[in-house]
C-alpha cells in the first residue's frame, strides 16, 4: 500500500522512514499535551503522518488512513495478539478441496456501532460498492480474484449477482475464485475487503461515489474496536472504545489520538516532551543520536516495503526507455543510506519487490555510470545538453526532500541533467501523482499481505496503483497467469520473469528497501513488530 502503505501505495501509504507522509496546516498547531478524554484513562498519542485524505476504505490509499481505519472498522480476519492471522467478524471458515470457495460464518455477537448486527450482506453490498466503477477506487483490484469482480468493475458484467459473492443467509459468506489465492486470508486484513454501514453510507449519497460525508464525527458507523469522536483538521483524529464491539473485553486502551504533524522534527520534539507515546518516523539527524542513547524507546525492526520513484511514461523525456535507465544508473544508492538515511538498516534496492523467505528476485538493475552516459548520448542529450529539466515531486516530509535533493545534485554532476523539486501536501500529491500531471513522483509500496504478487500486480496497464502511464502486455499476461499456475515454485518463476521486465522496463527507479525506523514510549505495552507494521489495536495497552 502507498505508502502515507501499501504501500503501499505503498507506503508507503508507507509511509517514510519512510512512506507516504504529509500535511500542511491550518496553523500547523503542535499536539496538545493531554487528551480531552477524562483524567486517569488510558489514551495512546501517536503521530500518524499526513492528514488523512480520508477514512472511507474504498476510496483511500496510505499507511496512515490504514492506521485509523483498522481501529474504526474489521474486516472478517484480524490479528491475533502475537502478529499472527486471526477470526475477527468471522468466528470461523471453511476452505473447499480445491481451494476455490471460502466460506465464511460470522459471529453473531458481531454488531455495527449503532447496534445493527453485522451481516453477510453487508459485506457482499460493501463488495460491490468498492468494485462499482464510478467509486474509482485504486484498491478494486484487489478483489479481482473473485469470479466476475475485474468484469463488474470495468463495466462487462453489470449484474453483481454474478460475481462470486454469495449469502446463503445473514450470518454466512461464501466467496467463489476464479483461480487459486494461496494468500487471501491475509489479503483479506486489507481494508478493501473491509465492510462499510451501507444504509449510512447511502444516507449521506456515498454510496456510487466518492467524497460523502459519511465518514465525519457524528455520521461514522463502524464495526471496530473504537467509534470516531472528534477529527480537528490537520490536528488530531480522536477514536474512543467501542461498547458495541463484539470483543470488546479484550480492549485495553480507552482511546487513541491520531496526530497529524507535518514535520519529523516537530513530532520527535513531541515525543521527547512527552505529549506523545509513539513517533512515526524520527528526523534523520536524529538518528544516530536515538540508536546510541535512547535504546529504550528507538527501534529498527524489518519492514516489507520498497522506497522507489515512479516515472510518467507520457511525458517526453521520461518516454524514452534509455533516459529511463540512465536516471536510475545515476543514482547512487549506497551513498543514500550511508550519508542520508545514516546506515539505519535499509537496503539498495537494484530491482522492485523487496526479499522474503518466499521470493528473492534474480533480476537486477545494472550498469554503470559509463553506460548512462551513453544512454542518455544515444537518446540525443549527450551530457544533458538539449535536455529539459525533469521535476521531482513529493509529499511532504523532511527525508523526502533530503533524498530528492541528493538525487537531484547525482542527475546534474553526472549526467548533466537538470532537475527541480517541489512538495505537495499528502492530499494534492496523491492528485497529482493519480491524474499523471507530474514527471518523477517519490512514492513508497508497503507490501498489503506478505507475498511477491503485492508488489507486482499493482504494474498492470491501468492498474488503480499503477500511474505512471506505462503498458506491458506480455506484463500483463504473465500477471494474470500467476496464479494459475500448478504450483508455488512455477508462481515464483513467474514473478521472476516479472521483475525481469521491471528492471529492463524501468517504469519505476527502486532506491532501497525500508526499515522501520520510529520511537516508542517504553511505557505502551503489546507493541507486536510485523513486517507490515500493522496490529490489532484492541491488544495495544499502556501502562498504568
Amino acid at each position: 500500500m502507498i505508502s502515507p502503505l501499501r504501500l503501499s501505495c505503498l507506503f508507503v501509504c508507507f509511509v517514510g522512514t519512510l512512506l507516504s507522509v504529509t500535511l500542511t496546516g491550518c496553523g500547523k498547531k503542535s499536539p496538545s499535551s493531554a487528551s480531552d478524554s477524562a483524567p486517569g484513562s488510558k489514551i495512546l498519542r501517536i503521530g500518524n503522518g499526513a492528514e488523512p485524505k480520508d477514512l472511507d476504505p474504498h476510496v483511500v490509499t496510505g499507511v496512515g488512513e490504514h492506521k485509523i481505519i483498522t481501529a474504526l472498522l474489521e474486516g472478517l480476519v484480524t490479528y491475533s495478539e502475537t502478529g499472527d492471522i486471526a477470526p475477527g467478524v468471522a468466528e470461523r471458515w471453511e476452505i473447499s478441496e480445491d481451494a476455490l470457495t471460502y466460506t465464511f460464518h460470522l459471529r453473531a455477537d458481531a454488531k455495527w456501532s449503532n447496534g445493527e448486527p453485522v451481516t453477510s450482506r453487508d459485506f457482499a453490498r460493501s463488495f460491490q460498492r468498492i468494485l462499482t466503477p464510478t467509486i474509482g477506487s485504486e484498491y478494486s483490484y484487489k478483489l479481482f480474484h473473485l469470479v466476475g469482480a475485474e468484469e463488474f468493475n470495468t463495466g462487462k458484467l453489470t449484474d453483481f449477482s454474478q460475481v462470486g459473492v454469495a449469502t446463503p443467509d445473514d450470518r454466512t459468506l461464501r466467496l467463489t475464485l476464479k483461480h487459486r489465492t494461496p494468500f487471501l486470508l491475509e489479503s483479506l486484513l486489507h481494508y478493501a475487503w473491509f465492510p462499510v454501514h451501507i444504509p449510512t453510507v447511502e444516507k449521506f449519497g456515498g454510496l456510487d461515489r466518492p467524497g460523502s460525508t459519511w465518514t465525519r464525527p457524528g455520521n461514522f458507523v463502524g464495526n471496530g474496536p473504537f467509534v470516531l469522536v472528534d477529527w480537528k483538521s490537520h490536528q488530531k483524529i480522536t477514536v474512543t472504545r467501542a461498547a458495541t464491539y463484539w470483543d470488546a473485553a479484550n480492549v485495553k486502551l480507552d482511546g487513541i489520538d491520531f496526530f497529524a504533524i507535518e514535520s519529523s522534527d516537530t513530532e520527535e520534539r513531541e515525543f521527547r516532551t512527552g505529549r506523545l507515546d509513539y513517533a512515526y518516523s524520527l528526523p534523520l539527524s536524529k538518528i544516530e543520536t536515538y540508536r546510541r542513547d535512547h535504546a529504550d524507546t528507538y527501534r529498527a525492526t524489518p519492514y516489507y516495503g520498497t522506497y522507489f520513484y515512479r516515472l510518467n511514461v507520457t511525458k517526453k523525456p521520461l518516454d524514452d526507455k534509455r533516459v529511463r535507465r540512465a536516471l536510475a544508473l545515476a543514482i547512487d544508492r549506497e551513498s543514500i543510506i550511508k550519508n542520508i538515511l545514516r546506515d539505519a538498516g535499509q537496503t539498495p534496492a537494484y530491482h522492485f519487490t523487496p526479499v522474503s523467505q518466499k521470493f528473492a528476485a534474480t533480476a537486477r538493475l545494472s550498469g554503470d555510470l559509463a553506460e548512462a552516459k551513453r544512454l542518455l548520448a544515444e537518446a540525443g542529450y549527450p551530457d544533458g545538453k538539449g535536455m529539459p529539466a525533469v521535476d521531482i515531486l513529493f509529499n511532504t516530509l523532511d527525508s523526502h526532500r533530503t533524498i530528492a535533493e541528493a538525487i537531484q545534485q547525482m542527475w546534474k554532476t553526472r549526467l548533466g541533467v537538470n532537475a527541480t523539486i517541489q512538495n505537495q501536501e499528502w492530499k494534492v500529491y496523491l492528485d497529482t501523482t493519480q491524474t499523471l500531471n507530474y514527471q518523477v513522483s517519490r512514492a513508497g509500496w508497503i507490501g498489503d499481505y506478505d507475498d511477491p504478487h503485492t508488489f507486482l500486480d499493482m504494474w498492470i496497464t491501468g492498474g488503480g496503483n499503477n500511474q505512471t502511464g506505462w503498458s506491458n502486455a506480455e506484463y500483463d499476461r504473465l500477471i494474470r497467469s500467476a496464479l494459475t499456475q500448478p504450483d508455488e515454485a512455477a508462481r515464483m518463476a513467474v514473478y521472476q520473469k516479472l521483475e525481469t521486465i521491471l528492471a529492463d522496463e524501468l517504469p519505476v527507479l527502486p532506491i532501497y528497501f525500508y526499515t522501520r525506523i520510529y520511537a516508542i514510549s517504553p511505557k505502551v505495552k503489546n507493541w507486536i513488530s510485523t513486517p507490515l507494521d500493522n496490529r490489532a489495536w484492541k491488544w495495544v495497552d499502556l501502562a498504568d
